[in-house]
């Protein structure tokens, strides 16, 4: 007889895990079981209706006559004659706007390829019963595999790939052939992209002045020097996500957020956050909080004594700010002067299309693949971004460079976007469950230090921004704050999406921003209200931001020293972790 207990968990919690990874890599940490579940819900549920399927049934007959009515038509028409169009594309598909596809058959090619995806539209929504998620998720799978089969991927339908090869006698695709060759060479090196040894962070990119103030095993926090004579007394502290690399708002000079901000007479700080390995695995949220923003708060207030903080956010690090707001505003910490966040959301119940990757049994997986390797490696995120905008991040590149034969150049941003980071195990589970899949923070759940915020306690006056094509933080979804927090908020809506909305330098007259405050106390205006009532101006939200801090700013005194008492510089800037691969 053994004395041992009976453990009814011994092989669950011993080979499960390891499982599970294996079944992360092996789907490249997309769940098989969420697919299948969502796939059966969509399938029994559209089995059970027959109402739908006659409904189908009748869509795809019509379709058929249109089609076949469209290729009657122009196979009668002249060759300058212009036949209707059976569906038309949407306004932000730009697939089959070159003339080449109105000849005859490529024109039949992508009607007939519109009317697929419009009858896929149709199948994967409104059928009675299926759950939300799962519609959604069956709706993203069958557009991507309509992309993946568009005739304008294929080198045989697609007429502008056929043109270019005629006139070159094929020597395009023998670029494509090099440009793919390459590609793959530097993809088993681990190498960037094409022309991304153009783009060397604090030589070519990242290159404003200063000095690392503090450093600890977290981040590094930069002051940048002045380069006027007097500054305004109230120092901005700029937080970025720790999933990006904070050059992104230090970019080439002509399009740097933080070169602007100080040459218009701003003391800026900014924090660089560390490339986490396997040793950070256990670094979670209040390892941010503390180590991160309230060590880096300490830091500023310490080297501009005795004024208050403008505090600025992008992205995930506009949510982290968020909830460190709330948490100084329950504890009576009163160290901020304004709150300022870009792309950041603090209300996920509908994060977009984001949300399609996470849920309990995503996360399960992921989770056993973290347990393993200590963190998320970019890859894997870059891959689910790559998702969400198949066209524009996919197959226009790969029809661009392999059939084509044409790259496009390398800039800074595009350099930038291929410098990721990894993220620490406990900190990525952490804030997917608690705030994507749990929505704790605009609940009133989120802890730190043990006690719940709120973020109806936030007061200080807000500058929010959304971009108008945003994937992954949807300005509507930003836009939530409102609801929650009775402060003053001016929410500036831009063109341009995720990256390219924030990175918007002032002389570019195709972008525009409407902008709108709504009073401390105000009443709620719904998204869609709001669109139609708030005023739109051409050209960069920069400037709104800057005159907005500039009220809320005293009277420019001569610049504070470049670190003080216990942070003392330590190196340069961009400093050592934002090199870190």
């Amino acid at each position: 007889m053994h004395n041992t207990p009976f453990s009814a968990t011994a092989m669950a919690d011993r080979v499960d895990p390891p499982f599970h990874a294996a079944l992360a890599r092996r789907f490249a940490s997309l769940s098989p079981a969420a697919g299948l579940l969502a796939a059966s819900d969509w399938a029994l549920h559209l089995a059970a209706s027959p109402g739908k399927c006659m409904d189908l049934a009748r869509l795809a007959m019509h379709q058929s006559g249109e089609l076949a009515e469209y290729a009657r038509e122009r196979m009668t028409a002249g060759a300058d004659q212009q036949a209707r169009l059976g569906v038309q594309p949407a306004v932000e598909d730009r697939r089959f706007r070159a003339p080449e596809w109105q000849q005859w058959p490529f024109n039949y090619l992508h009607q007939s390829f519109l009317f697929k995806q419009q009858w896929w539209a149709a199948a994967t929504h409104g059928v009675q019963g299926v759950e939300k998620h799962h519609e959604n998720m069956v709706a993203f799978a069958a557009r991507q595999w309509l992309d993946m089969f568009s005739p304008g991927n294929q080198l045989a339908t697609n007429p502008v790939v056929l043109q270019r090869t005629l006139q070159q006698g094929g020597a395009n695709l023998l670029r494509g052939a090099l440009n793919a060759a390459d590609d793959l060479q530097r993809l088993a090196a681990d190498q960037g992209p094409a022309g991304v040894e153009d783009f060397v962070v604090g030589r070519d990119v990242g290159i404003t002045p200063g000095k690392v103030v503090l450093k600890n095993r977290l981040m590094e926090l930069i002051q940048y020097t002045p380069t006027t004579a007097t500054v305004h007394p109230e120092p901005i502290l700029i937080v970025p996500a720790w999933i990006m690399k904070y050059y992104i708002l230090d970019l080439s000079p002509h399009n740097s957020l933080i070169r602007y901000l100080v040459d218009q007479g701003y003391t800026v700080f900014c924090l660089s956050w560390k490339n986490p390995g396997y040793e950070d695995r256990d670094l979670g949220m209040d390892d941010y909080l503390e180590l991160g923003f309230h060590a880096a708060l300490d830091a500023v207030t310490t080297i501009v004594p005795g004024q208050k903080v403008h505090a600025t956010g992008y992205c995930l690090g506009g949510t982290m700010l968020a909830i460190a707001a709330a948490a100084m505003a329950r504890d009576g910490d009163e160290r901020l002067a304004s709150l300022s966040t870009f792309t950041a959301q603090t209300d996920f119940s509908e994060p977009g299309e984001l949300g399609l990757f996470v849920d309990e049994s995503q996360l399960s997986l992921l989770e056993a693949q973290m347990a393993q390797t200590g963190y998320l490696k970019a890859s894997q995120m870059a891959g689910a971004f790559q998702m969400l905008r198949s066209y524009d991040m996919l197959w226009s590149r790969l029809v661009n460079e392999y059939l084509l034969g044409e790259r496009a150049p390398m800039n800074d941003l595009m350099a930038w976007n291929a410098d990721a980071t990894r993220m620490p195990a406990r900190m990525h589970s952490q804030y997917l469950r608690r705030l994507f899949l749990n929505d704790d923070l605009s609940e009133g759940r989120y802890p730190v230090d043990g006690k719940p915020v709120s973020l109806s306690n936030l007061t200080l006056p807000m500058f929010m921004v959304g971009t108008l094509t945003d994937h992954v933080a949807p300005w509507r979804s930003v836009f939530k704050l409102h609801q929650m927090s009775p402060a003053e908020i001016t929410f500036a809506l831009t063109s341009g999406g995720h990256n390219a909305g924030i990175v918007n330098p002032p002389g570019n007259p195709r972008r525009r921003y409407q902008l709108l405050t709504r009073p401390a106390g105000g009443s709620y205006v719904a998204p869609d209200e709001w669109l139609e009532t708030a005023p739109q101006t051409q050209g960069s939200w920069w400037p709104a931001w800057l005159q907005w801090l500039q009220a809320r700013s005293g009277t420019p005194v001569k610049p504070p020293r470049m670190g003080a008492g216990a942070y003392q510089p330590v190196g340069d800037a961009p400093g050592t972790y934002v090199l870190e691969k």
